[in-house]
């Protein structure tokens, strides 16, 4: 299947930050290798939405905060079930800033989440607790767009719950798989296929827009 890019379609580019690329605290295999098919990717888009995760020091989700435990353990937080992380994307550090290949000069949105000290971001549209809502909904909304295609990292948490809160929110969500890559953390990737499968978030490859 071909895609058209429309007027009331736009790109979400989810977390491209050194943190998870290569050499990062939180470094996604060959993450690095997507960021060309990003660029390339968002020439055909008019309306594009560069999304930052933004940690303040001491974050809940970094197995740091909590004395002895390590990351990728899991504890139960006031919100749920809370996957422990290696200190990343720190406000203001240069793992939390854009890689420096990411070029997508026209991207109309930077839109920042986990800047909550107590409560984790993985979806680009709510907090953690499912309830929290980070605004970009309304933003969606009020500019008329009602389709998103998502980018970035990593498929499998950040990418995954984007897609689908945009779905159960009432947007059009597609993955641009081939412009992702995963943590793949416990069986964590498996998951997420099947989850977004039950969703019917579908997933293409960048060849597979017209206009590109």
């Amino acid at each position: 299947m071909t895609h058209k890019v429309g007027e009331n379609d736009a790109l979400l580019v989810v977390d491209v930050q050194n943190d998870f690329c290569p050499g990062g605290a939180l470094a996604i295999s060959n993450a690095d290798e997507i960021i060309p098919r990003i660029n390339r990717l968002a020439h055909a888009f008019p309306h594009v939405v560069l999304t930052q995760d933004w940690h303040p020091p001491g974050h809940v989700s970094f197995a740091s905060a909590h004395p002895g435990r390590k990351p990728f353990e899991i504890i139960d937080l006031s919100y749920g079930e809370q996957e422990l992380w290696p200190d990343h994307c720190v406000q203001g550090t240069f793992g939390a800033a854009f890689h420096p290949t990411l070029a997508i000069p026209h991207a109309e949105l930077i839109m920042r989440k986990g800047f909550h000290r107590d409560i984790d971001s993985y979806s680009v549209f709510f907090e953690n607790d499912a309830r929290t809502p980070t605004g970009l909904a309304g933003y969606l909304r009020e500019r008329g767009l009602t389709r998103v295609f998502i980018a970035g990292l990593a498929f499998d948490f950040c990418v995954r719950f984007s897609a689908e809160d945009a779905t159960r929110l009432g947007f059009e969500a597609v993955i641009v798989e081939d412009a992702t890559r995963a943590i793949d953390s416990d069986g964590s990737l498996a998951l997420a296929r099947e989850s977004l499968a039950a969703c019917r978030v579908a997933c293409v490859h960048v060849d597979a827009f017209a206009r590109l």
